[in-house]
């Protein structure tokens, strides 16, 4: 029997005998112990190289530049590379391409391809032209945040000149910083986008929950935004983004003093690979020029003016986020301790008083709150790319055409019992539940007292850092120079360990063979060891205590928070006790008078055109009054309706189905009892085979997710009455233009009101319309001369 190798080399198996175990672990200990310090020499040499590179980037897939920004009239670090699609799952042109946008929050891009199973991986797998915006880790001298922004802008506009063909705008991904990045660009250029996908990103930056989310008290307990500058005049003019890992770091001291080295140095045989691969972004950081982050500290994460329409661009554009009108879907996550729900959602209460004001906007908002993923799980874990980023790829049209409103994706996995299951392609369902902004509220929890603490922080902010720059910043300017600037960076103690622990050290080279030396000796313990045993004890003890000890912090800084800046005394200072003290410290922004003045056209326009179109318009009404009362919006029915289109009328656009689509929803909010009114007028240029066929496909779509409420049921009921009336009309006149005796009797029979159920099986659909019935009628319709005729009527 051939003698297992030592990679094959199964754990010892443990012993009675203590000073075997304690023998046995004392092997293993030193050779994890030679490992895993070679580990971190491979993580320095790995380093090294990456910030050697001049484009490095972490995506895992193959990229080709199509535009560097460095040399807009503008210029900005930023470049957009087109991912090359493997050889086995080509790019399919009439499919929107997507744009996927990495933050520049101290790391360097790639996150969003990091694996297979990502965002990149998601859409190019399913057949969409993908796109990424990369960065470079150091900014040109001149560039800002509406720089970058414009640079986006620019980007999608050379997308959309490549895809001439394809049936939207771009979806553009924008995971955590670049979430609210591309939020103000489509505020400032709403044309350019299509679905936007916010991942993790913050929006609104006072909001969060009490004992829970300590990181937004950190601007207040540092004294506001002097310290940004200062660390930026600190770089000479740059800002290291290795400062804002910190901040990261510091969130959770048991993972990062412990639990991730550990779980390294107790799974070396087997963790080494995905450790290096985290580490290559996660130590890759980056620089931030000082004004572009003393932008987003003092008018984002401080002054809040982003989701209030509170900014200007510098040529007088207000970024007004209820300009957007693409689909927005937010994903977030209540284990996320860096942008919790409430700061994901919190800017829809912030601009937004009711629901009819979202649909005013024409705003479609979707929202999916994750239970326990944490921050970089929602850009980097493969359940949530599998899972949630595959079905918001898969549904990306069914969210483009879904009515102004709020809705909360719901994503079931599929079993046997699923109805229709072949319609939902993968392993889940998703579907899209119409939510109230009092849903949305009750998740942000706002409080106003808090608010109140959060405004005066803003004041006394601004005030220090007046007191800084006039008294402070020219002192320290004199001081630094490039060499003292590069010094700092580099002795920055989350960059020193890369540095020190690799090749370039000679202390650290001879590692390589230590380690090689232990790999073909290697003797990994029994995991029931007792000596191991009471290692892994020892170190969740550890974790218990620094988890403790965290607590404690976070607790002792929430109260410090709340009670300085929640004392009248400071409030005074801070100037919001005075004539204006009654003001709410978070005001809503006002609606425009030229946007009231848009809405009111908007809706005379409406109005006089409830009564134009023909039997599509009549069926798309149908299925939304029915949809209304059912709640929700299945994948099941777009996918269904989606057929019907493409079978029935394949020279109609989606971006001309969605126009329609909106156009009727809101006919249907501004007035349904008109908009129901005038349906038997839609239906009047129709053959009755037509009225048929579209009254069956729309009841087999509403039926495609099992049967419908008590509710929608009765909606049903009730427009089937005007289909079959409107049917009844339609086969009169055909068959009094036949001019047949026969023809005419039945004719006048039908114009009787004969009872449901009376007429002949060619006369209207029956109360139990089937499947069957329904292909039938389809067929029958796509037989009709009168088809093509039709159809042009109800275009004009």
């Amino acid at each position: 029997m051939a003698k297992p190798t030592n990679d094959q080399q199964s754990p010892a198996s443990p012993s009675a005998n203590p000073w075997t175990a304690a023998y046995d672990y004392t092997v293993d200990t030193l050779q994890r112990s030679v490992l895993y310090a070679d580990v971190m020499r491979q993580r320095g040499n790995q380093y090294q190289r990456h910030m050697a590179k001049r484009h490095p980037n972490v995506l895992s897939m193959k990229s080709e530049l199509v535009l560097d920004a460095r040399e807009f009239e503008r210029p900005v670090n930023y470049g957009l590379l087109r991912i090359v699609p493997p050889d086995d799952v080509p790019a399919d042109p009439l499919k929107r391409p997507f744009l996927v946008v990495d933050p520049r929050a101290g790391h360097g891009p790639g996150i969003g391809g990091f694996k297979p199973e990502s965002e990149i991986g998601v859409a190019v797998r399913a057949g969409h032209p993908c796109y990424f915006a990369s960065f470079l880790p150091q900014p040109t001298e001149t560039q800002t945040v509406e720089d970058v922004m414009r640079a986006e802008a620019r980007f999608l506009e050379e997308i959309i000149a490549l895809h001439p063909e394809s049936e939207g705008k771009p979806v553009v991904v924008g995971n955590c910083q670049a979430g609210w990045q591309i939020m103000m660009t489509a505020a400032m250029r709403p044309e350019l986008f299509g679905p936007i996908i916010v991942a993790g990103a913050p929006l609104s930056y006072w909001a969060g929950w009490r004992g829970m989310n300590p990181m937004r008290y950190s601007g207040g307990l540092l004294g506001g935004s002097w310290l940004t500058a200062m660390t930026s005049d600190l770089g000479n003019g740059q800002f290291d983004g290795a400062w804002l890992v910190q901040n990261f770091e510091n969130l959770n001291p048991a993972n990062t003093l412990w639990s991730k080295q550990y779980n390294l140095y107790a799974k070396v045989d087997t963790e080494a690979s995905r450790y290096l691969d985290f580490e290559r972004w996660w130590g890759g950081h980056v620089f931030l020029n000082g004004p572009e982050i003393q932008y987003i500290v003092d008018n984002l994460f401080i002054g809040n003016r982003l989701s209030t329409a509170g900014l200007v661009t510098s040529d007088g554009i207000r970024i007004d986020l209820r300009n957007i009108r693409s689909p927005i879907i937010v994903f977030c996550s209540k284990g996320d301790n860096i942008t919790p729900p409430p700061q994901a959602l919190g800017w829809i209460p912030d601009l937004y008083q009711d629901d009819a004001e979202v649909v005013a906007h024409g705003q479609t908002i979707v929202y999916a709150v994750h239970e326990s993923i944490g921050h970089l799980g929602i850009f980097v874990s493969g359940s949530v790319a599998r899972k949630e980023h595959t079905e918001f790829t898969a549904n990306i049209d069914l969210i483009d055409v879904l009515p102004p409103g709020i809705y909360q994706a719901e994503i079931a996995d599929k079993t046997p019992e699923t109805l229709n299951a072949d319609l939902a392609p993968g392993d889940y369902v998703v579907s899209f539940a119409r939510r109230k902004l009092d849903d949305v509220r009750a998740i942000v929890d706002r409080n106003e007292e808090d608010d109140r603490r959060f405004a005066a922080v803003s004041r006394i902010s601004d005030i220090n850092l007046g007191l800084y720059r006039s008294f402070v910043q020219p002192w320290v300017r004199a001081m630094v120079t490039p060499q003292s600037a590069e010094w700092m960076q580099r002795m920055h103690p989350l960059r020193l360990p890369y540095e020190l622990i690799s090749d370039r050290n000679p202390w650290v080279a001879p590692v390589a063979q230590m380690a090689q030396q232990a790999r073909e000796n290697r003797r990994p313990v029994a995991a029931d060891n007792p000596f191991v045993v009471m290692e892994r004890m020892m170190s969740n003890s550890i974790v218990t205590g620094l988890n403790f000890w965290q607590e404690l912090r976070d607790a002792a800084g929430e109260q410090w928070f709340m009670g300085i800046y929640g004392s009248p005394l400071v409030q005074d200072w801070a100037g919001l006790n005075g004539a204006k003290r009654d003001d709410p410290p978070r005001k809503h922004p006002g609606v425009s008078p030229e946007h009231r003045e848009f809405m009111d056209q908007r809706a005379a326009e409406l109005r006089s055109q409830l009564d134009k179109g023909g039997v599509r318009e009549a069926a798309i009404r149908m299925m939304l009054y029915v949809s209304s009362a059912e709640g929700s919006f299945d994948e099941r029915s777009f996918a269904m309706l989606r057929k019907m289109r493409a079978d029935a009328d394949a020279n109609l656009a989606l971006q001309e189905f969605k126009d329609v689509a909106r156009d009727q929803a809101l006919m249907m909010r501004l007035d349904r009892q008109g908009a129901l009114q005038a349906m038997p007028k839609l239906l009047e240029g129709a053959s009755a085979d037509e009225i048929r066929h579209a009254f069956g496909t729309m009841r087999h779509v509403l039926e495609a997710t099992g049967p419908l409420s008590e509710r929608a049921r009765a909606c049903l009921e009730e427009v089937e009455t005007i289909f079959r009336e409107a049917a009844q009309r339609a086969l009169a006149r055909e068959q009094m233009a036949s001019g047949s005796p026969t023809g005419k009797k039945r004719a006048s029979r039908h114009t009787k009101n004969a009872p449901l159920g009376s007429e002949t099986a060619e006369a209207v659909p029956s109360p139990e319309l089937t499947a069957e019935g329904a292909a039938v009628s389809k067929r029958r319709a796509s037989a009709s001369p009168r088809k093509t005729t039709v159809r042009k009527r109800t275009k004009s």
